[in-house]
Formats: structure tokens, sequence, C-alpha cells
């Protein structure tokens, strides 16, 4: 392939680009929704497949670590309730706090399980592709493939997870631990397989507590 980086970057701009379209499609729930995750599959098996690796030799520790971060996610919200209405969690930067975006309850049943595979299966692979597989060794050189998986520096480190709390908007502090605790898991793993069942646990536990708390603003 001529551009090393296309396998693990392509995959994240069209995640971002569905982002940045998502009050702009016309297209109702129901089709939607499956459609994105159609679409990221399908970019995921025709360019990206043969740097996936879903091999994993700490399974048991990789869930845990995402129960964690699940916990370490909700937990702010809990202890301290309101505290996105300050301004460093609600401003024209990072945004506004998140509503109760109460329309997710009122998904259809398919339209509901296709937003809950894209977040436990297509967003790990997705994101642990962008951040930790390409985005911190790149950072490291950027003839990359020179670097191995989970080679540590510590400017490649501390940006990928500022960057990576960036990206979620006011949820930037609780997604900067979640980005640290990932960049760590890949340094002590070297293993793309257990970054991405770490991450697909985190963002499964915080669905399954979405759905039974109607938490949506979590979606």
């Amino acid at each position: 392939m001529k551009n090393p980086s296309l396998p693990y970057v392509l995959p994240f701009a069209a995640f971002l680009l569905f982002l940045t379209l998502e009050s702009r499609l016309a297209l109702p729930p129901v089709w939607e929704y499956p459609l994105r995750v159609a679409v990221l599959s399908l970019i995921l098996w025709v360019f990206s497949r043969h740097v996936i690796s879903l091999r994993t030799s700490h399974a048991p520790q990789s869930i845990g670590l995402g129960i964690l971060i699940f916990v370490l996610w909700v937990a702010p919200d809990l202890l301290f309730p309101g505290y996105r209405q300050h301004w460093l969690f609600n401003n024209s930067i990072v945004g506004g706090a998140p509503g109760s975006a109460e329309s997710y309850a009122s998904l259809p049943a398919i339209a509901m399980a296709f937003r809950i595979l894209r977040a436990v299966v297509i967003v790990a692979i997705v994101e642990e592709l962008f951040w930790r597989a390409w985005l911190m060794r790149w950072l490291i050189n950027p003839d990359f493939e020179t670097v191995p998986l989970g080679a540590y520096a510590t400017q490649a480190f501390a940006l990928t997870a500022l960057l990576f709390g960036a990206e979620h908007g006011s949820f930037w502090l609780v997604g900067l631990v979640a980005g640290i605790l990932f960049n760590w898991w890949m340094v002590r793993t070297r293993s793309l397989g257990d970054c991405i069942l770490a991450h697909a646990a985190a963002n499964g536990c915080l669905c399954a507590y979405v759905l039974a708390t109607g938490k949506w603003e979590y979606l």
C-alpha cells in the first residue's frame, strides 16, 4: 500500500465525518444507524483488515480495565451532580454540557441495537487503530511501521492522551483519564487486541448503564 497510514486513519476520518453530518442526514434512525455500521465495517474490511489483530494475551485484565474506565467515566456525575455546568466543561471550545438527549429513548429497537453495536465494536476498533496503533507510533517516528506497538515516548504518550480527551468535548477530563489508561495498557501489553477489548468493555458497560438508568447523554 502506497500510504501505510491509510488503514489506520481512514476509518477514523469516516467516523468523524458521520459525526459532523449527524444533524444533516435526513434519514430515519432505522436506516441511519445500520448505514453507519455498514459503511464503517466495509471501510475496516477493505482497507484495514490486514492491520487489525483481535488476539489478546490479557483478556481478563483488559475487561477489568474497561470496567474501571467506565466507573471513572460516570463517577464525577454521580459524585458532583451538575459539575459539567462549570465553564471548564461548558464553553465555546469544548461545547456545552450534555443534555438528557431524551430523543434516544424513542429510537426504534433496531436503531438502538445498531447504535450500541457501533459503540461497542466499531468505535473500539476505529479509535484504537487511530490513537494507539497509529498516532502514538507516528508521533515517535513518521515512519511509524518501524516503531513497535506499545513503544513509549513521553511526548507521544502525553499528546495522544490529550488529543483523545479533546475528542470527547465536554467529557474531556474523563476522556483524558481514559486516554492515559488506554495508552498505558498499550505500553504494558503491546497488544492492539487487548486495547480494543478494554475499549469495547468500557463502551459496553456504558451502554448497559444508559439502558438501565436512562442517562441518554452518555450516548
